[in-house]
């Protein structure tokens, strides 16, 4: 009993029925006053005319929204959508829609009107009375009990009350929801963020994880010199990691504030003396080999590289230490290669799963290329390609 009566105790119950009837009472109060006899054929007519107008998705829309689901325009819901008519297949179904609701709310109002009217007919004449004569059943006689027949037709009502509010949210969602071209738009826009956020996690870890490593490692390494000139070149090294990954953090949330701000003021590979200077100063040392112009990479290539630079470099800091470190960037016609090589004197973990080593994977595999870590003839080494188009 509880879950038979549960819907009437929600308010889009009653405004889906009022959905309905806001459907009808324009052509009924123009067929009232004026009695044309084609006076529902010319609002069928009318009705085919305004859903050609790309506008009237959009209010048709925003009416469902808010009488049929009970949300709020700004609602991220996308089952009925709120954008104009874009294609012929967008009007056609909107036509249908203000048929079939103006079908269906004739239907439901008939009934709302008519079986209110034969309960208080039951009423009436079970006290002896006369029943309306507009009433579309008629009651014979006069009996006492039909006073028991009378809750009947409210039951009926209530019932065509819900199944034709369910009904019409059905077809809301058929007749008004994303058409295949839309659903496909939204899919690609839900890739793009979650792209988006994919990109910003890895700037995250491959920056702040970089500034920390070199922080822990030139502090430990200062408090086992014990050299207060090293200790001082310890502290101006930390001092300009920190400020790099705080413009790199400052960078990362002008893009979470700006979703249009370019992602050119990323660093590019042509700002790799400073990742080179900040694994030296920690105890590294650093050989590079470079060949080929830089600033030609294109720039989404050099800034993918560069990650891939730093992820290496602070791979090698947090697990080898201060190691010899051989750096190799070539540009060649075609792809740029990139390669970082120290001894192995310890393996290092996520070779298979660290989150570290797959970003250099995924960032490699988003731009067409291919990239491979691990143990090499007593190095670990980190090599990868990417094509420059």
């Amino acid at each position: 009993m509880v879950r038979l009566l549960r819907p009437f105790t929600r308010a889009v119950t009653y405004t889906r029925w009022l959905h309905l009837f806001m459907a009808v009472v324009w052509p009924a109060m123009w067929w009232y006053i004026f009695s044309p006899p084609w006076a529902w054929f010319t609002a069928v007519a009318l009705l085919v005319l305004a859903g050609l107008v790309p506008a009237m998705r959009t209010v048709e829309g925003l009416q469902a929204r808010l009488l049929l689901l009970g949300q709020r325009h700004d609602s991220k819901d996308e089952r009925i959508v709120t954008a104009p008519s874009a294609t012929w297949g967008d009007r056609g179904r909107t036509v249908l829609w203000l048929e079939t609701r103006l079908l269906l709310g004739c239907a439901v109002s008939f009934l709302t009107i008519h079986l209110s009217m034969l309960t208080d007919d039951l009423v009436r004449t079970a006290q002896g009375g006369a029943p309306d004569a507009a009433t579309f059943v008629h009651v014979p006689g006069h009996h006492w009990w039909y006073a028991l027949l009378a809750p009947l037709p409210l039951i009926v009502l209530a019932a065509v009350v819900v199944g034709s509010g369910a009904l019409i949210t059905l077809i809301a969602h058929r007749l008004l929801g994303p058409s295949p071209s839309e659903r496909l738009a939204s899919l690609e826009e839900r890739t793009e963020q979650l792209l988006e956020r994919t990109r910003i996690a890895r700037e995250l870890h491959d920056s702040i994880g970089h500034a920390l490593t070199v922080a822990v490692v030139q502090a430990g390494a200062a408090r086992a010199a014990g050299n207060p000139a090293f200790t001082d070149r310890a502290l101006v090294a930390i001092e300009d990691t920190g400020r790099a990954a705080l413009e790199d953090l400052e960078r990362v949330l002008g893009v979470l504030r700006e979703s249009e701000r370019p992602a050119s003021s990323r660093p590019t590979l042509t700002d790799a003396d400073r990742l080179l200077e900040s694994a030296r100063a920690s105890g590294a040392k650093v050989d590079v080999e470079l060949s080929g112009p830089l600033e030609t990479v294109p720039g989404p290539v050099s800034r993918e590289g560069y990650r891939i630079l730093q992820e290496s470099l602070t791979n090698v800091l947090r697990h080898a230490g201060s190691v010899p470190v051989r750096v190799r960037i070539a540009v060649e016609d075609r792809a740029l290669s990139l390669e970082v090589r120290n001894p192995l004197t310890v393996e290092i973990p996520g070779a298979r799963g660290g989150s570290g080593l797959r970003g250099i994977r995924e960032r490699a595999s988003l731009l067409g290329g291919h990239a491979a870590t691990g143990p090499d003839d007593g190095d670990w080494q980190v090599r990868v390609e990417l094509p420059l188009r």
